[in-house]
């Protein structure tokens, strides 16, 4: 117990200044719980508003992604130039190390393979197995328009019950079939559905046409897809319009780790999403550290 002789009476109550509570800095998320926001926080820069996520979660359904055949060898070298990893939980448990301090987003649904039905998808990572490895969010694929479009939002939304029952997000990820239209009125049908049933933040694909219609109308933080490998200035200019457009970050993949210097990339990357950087000068810091 602590002496108590002596104890300092005069003390300081700040009578005059009012007591302040800030509101919280992302898009939709004023009234989620403390811990809730605080996994948030941890994988959304709070000075930016943004996040830029490193996704290795292509071998669920694919397998060894040209790039990812080593993730010990090419990915974790990345992880320190992102602020979040988004994988399996394989992955994460056989190959990243603990001293990890980044935010994981864990990939939760899958079942089928690229020789199957994509959509055919349920929720493949118990509650309790997400709180044991700490992530910071669960990603489940949303089929909106595809073949088993309704199981897949049934995966999302028991996934948000059980997410919200312990403080974690769930990321919805808008998945596109071969014979859907990649347009602005497509995405904002398939972000608002995720939104309006809970999601707490999107990822989806930036489109060069009215992609602001889809970030303006999505109550809740809009993440854009890296998609397929392009060249460097081309995905460092996605980047760009889809941030000044109001995206909230990227969740890049094959256009970091498939780059000719991904480590390179990714901090290039980083320099358009947290500081605005323009693709030009971006671009000119990619060749600068690919020398280096």
């Amino acid at each position: 117990m602590a002496d108590l002789d002596g104890v300092k009476e005069v003390k300081n109550f700040y009578t005059d200044i009012p007591q302040k509570t800030e509101g919280f800095f992302l898009k939709g998320s004023n009234s989620l719980d403390w811990g809730m926001k605080n996994r948030l926080a941890r994988i959304f820069n709070p000075q930016s508003g943004r996040t830029v996520m490193l996704a290795v979660d292509h071998g669920y359904f694919q397998g060894p992604t040209t790039g990812l055949e080593r993730i010990d060898l090419n990915i974790l070298p990345l992880v320190q130039y992102s602020d979040t990893l988004m994988l399996t939980r394989g992955i994460l448990r056989s190959i990243v190390p603990p001293s990890v301090t980044k935010s994981i987003v864990i990939r939760a649904s899958g079942g089928s393979s690229i020789l199957k039905e994509l959509s055919n998808e349920e929720i493949a990572v118990n509650i309790e197995d997400s709180i044991r490895m700490n992530v910071c969010a669960m990603a489940v694929q949303v089929f909106i328009g595809g073949e088993f479009e309704k199981q897949s939002i049934i995966n999302m939304t028991k996934l948000i019950d059980m997410g919200t029952r312990y403080g974690i997000p769930t990321l919805a990820v808008t998945a596109v079939g071969k014979n859907m239209a990649r347009d602005a009125l497509y995405f904002r049908l398939a972000t608002r559905i995720c939104a309006e049933l809970g999601a707490h933040y999107i990822k989806t694909y930036y489109i060069e046409k009215d992609f602001e219609t889809v970030t303006s109308c999505c109550p809740v933080p809009i993440v854009i897809a890296g998609g397929k490998k392009i060249p460097e200035f081309d995905a460092l200019k996605m980047a760009y319009n889809a941030i000044q457009q109001g995206a909230s970050g990227v969740d890049m993949g094959r256009n970091i780790f498939q780059s000719e210097s991904p480590s390179a990339m990714i901090q290039a990357v980083r320099a358009v999403v947290h500081n605005n950087e323009k693709p030009e000068k971006a671009f000119e810091l990619y060749n600068f550290l690919k020398r280096s």
